[in-house]
């Protein structure tokens, strides 16, 4: 059943020249330090599809599957990134070591998710493709653990294959739940639905799990080279290099997931998909955790021109 924004609370407002011009309705939930529900808003125990924010559940399935992956790779791995030069580079390295070439991806030709990016490609006469999809990272660490392991390249964003039999374990047991729909993500990849408070709760459990062990390796790798995991212009960078420790992570359809290093949590979902809510929403989730830094007001700035002007703003309401 989805979820009616007549039922859903206002995270976010739009105004213009002092008029409310529209509404952003969703759900949110924030986790206290010991893993209690500090604020809920909205139905954050329905599923959702949890689009890229289930990508570091899927690297976790890559070490499962015995790839000897680390640093800058692994953090490539768990991202959705900008196609950025030196992300593009290391979707070859992945893909090098493991004796395959770009023409194994299975990612749908996409411009970068990068505005900047996308457009110096084309202006330089450059085109789609599947490598610069921003989950060419993932598929390549997906690819290389199924040459390691014997698989099957040709079918591995069948749901029944291995490797993702492994990422279908590692977001159940991170999140304590299985999953109620099955549907497939932009890239192609098998989509499994979960709660955002299921969500919150797996990064949680990112951060604070066993250093050595697949999930928090996954989870330093991302803290340790933010650039990897998003792009130079992008909120989950700015947001892991300003706040130690911190863990973010974005998802299509406006998903967002935080994990601080103390255990607090959030995730929400902006219900209409609207991607000028996120940074705001972001923002003032981090303050009622009590995060306190200069950073929030980059993250939480979304202007509205007119004329070329700043007229307005969408600004978080609840």
């Amino acid at each position: 059943m989805s979820q009616s924004a007549a039922v859903l609370p206002v995270l976010a407002e739009v105004i213009r020249s002092g008029f409310v011009e529209g509404r952003h309705h969703g759900s949110l939930v924030l986790l206290a330090a010991d893993g209690s529900v500090q604020l809920a808003l909205g139905r954050p125990d329905a599923p959702v599809f949890p689009r890229s924010t289930a990508k570091p559940f899927q690297a976790v399935a890559t070490l499962r599957a015995g790839l000897p992956i680390e640093g800058e790779l692994l953090a490539l791995a768990a991202s959705s990134h900008s196609a950025e030069p030196f992300h593009r580079e290391a979707v070859r390295e992945i893909l090098r070591r493991a004796g395959l070439t770009e023409d194994a991806l299975r990612t749908p030709a996409d411009l970068p998710l990068d505005q900047v990016e996308a457009e110096a490609l084309l202006g330089s006469g450059g085109q789609r493709s599947p490598i610069m999809m921003d989950c060419s990272g993932k598929h390549a660490g997906w690819l290389a653990a199924c040459v390691a392991n014997g698989w099957d390249t040709g079918s591995y964003l069948d749901p029944a294959h291995p490797i993702q039999q492994l990422a279908r374990e590692a977001l159940a047991e991170s999140t304590g739940e299985s999953a109620a729909h099955l549907g497939v993500d932009g890239c192609g990849a098998p989509l499994l639905s979960v709660s955002l408070t299921g969500l919150a709760r797996a990064y949680r459990a990112l951060v604070l799990a066993e250093p050595g062990t697949p999930q928090r390796r996954v989870a330093d790798a991302m803290r340790a080279h933010p650039e990897y995991v998003a792009g130079t212009r992008r909120a989950d960078t700015w947001l892991m290099r300003a706040v130690p420790g911190a863990l973010s992570k974005m998802g299509a359809e406006a998903v967002q997931v935080v994990a601080l290093a103390d255990g607090r949590a959030l995730a929400f979902k902006i219900d209409d998909g609207a991607e000028r809510a996120r940074g705001p929403v972001l923002a003032e989730a981090l303050q009622r955790l009590g995060v306190r830094h200069e950073v929030l007001d980059r993250i939480g700035t979304a202007p509205l021109h007119g004329g070329g002007a700043v007229v307005g703003e969408v600004r978080a309401a609840f």
